[in-house]
């Protein structure tokens, strides 16, 4: 029993192996197909002429999911780390709604039905944990959060102080009323999306939003730089995708054999 556990968490929450790629690869193909379904669905012209496929492909892809829940469950030490955790909720919520459906039915209840439809999208989240790349990315997020958020204070603060001066150089006729919208235009020009509904008028306000403009393309690439020296750091290290059946904590070191959060073994399983 404890071989056949171990294997069958090998499989479902570790990527290194032949089966593990399998098993990703197969489930990568069935969200994508039930995300296309709910699209399809949503288009009139097609949901009228093939409803019974759409609906028969929707409860065969469901079913599926709702096994695999039912092993992710079966094949760890803590089931409640996996079903509280992040990507537990998003299998249960895109679930739950095809079973749901079954109890809302009648004229009155299409709305919700539809509401609880277009649910089954959060199965696109699903697809993250099953790219390598995407952890390395939000472990690289996690670590450069701290400086991000600094970044993004300066930046704020900027925004005050030209928006104010901004507002004392321009007049009411060019749009800047107070300082708060001044506050507004300079975010839209610093973030270079320009909307065009406020714009200065005197030739000293045209010179700063230049260069507002200007040092807003430089701001851009400063989170970008940070974000990518956090993922050539996390590259670097040499680690795996072996998952602990007890914390579900992931990114292990090549070779470990216990849990670097929960000091638990690996293959106790």
């Amino acid at each position: 029993m404890k071989k056949w556990r171990h294997r069958l968490h090998s499989i479902i929450y570790e990527a290194d192996t032949f089966s593990g790629k399998l098993f990703d690869i197969l489930l990568l193909i069935a969200i994508l197909l039930s995300v296309l379904f709910v699209a399809l669905e949503s288009v009139t012209s097609i949901n009228l002429l093939y409803n019974g496929f759409l609906n028969t492909a929707g409860w065969i892809v469901t079913v599926l999911f709702t096994i695999e829940y039912i092993l992710r469950i079966i094949c760890v030490k803590r089931p409640w780390r996996y079903v509280f955790s992040f990507y537990g909720v998003i299998d249960l919520i895109s679930t739950l709604p095809k079973y749901l459906s079954l109890f809302f039915v009648g004229t009155h209840s299409l709305v919700a039905l539809k509401a609880l439809r277009l649910l089954r999208v959060f199965r696109i989240l699903k697809l993250t944990p099953y790219i390598g790349e995407s952890n390395v990315l939000l472990q690289a997020l996690k670590a450069s959060r701290a400086k991000i958020s600094v970044f993004i204070f300066g930046v704020f603060i900027l925004c005050i102080i030209f928006g104010t001066l901004m507002y004392l150089i321009e007049n009411e006729d060019s749009g800047f009323t107070s300082i708060p919208r001044s506050i507004y235009w300079c975010i839209v020009t610093l973030t270079t999306v320009g909307y065009g509904d406020i714009a200065p008028q005197s030739p000293i306000g045209q010179f700063l939003a230049s260069l507002i403009m200007i040092l807003g393309y430089g701001i851009i690439a400063v989170p970008t730089g940070i974000v990518t020296a956090e993922i050539s750091r996390k590259i670097k290290i040499d680690t795996n995708t072996q998952v602990c059946p007890y914390c579900m904590e992931n990114e292990h070191k090549e070779h470990a054999i216990y849990c670097h959060q929960c000091g638990k073994s690996l293959n106790d399983v």
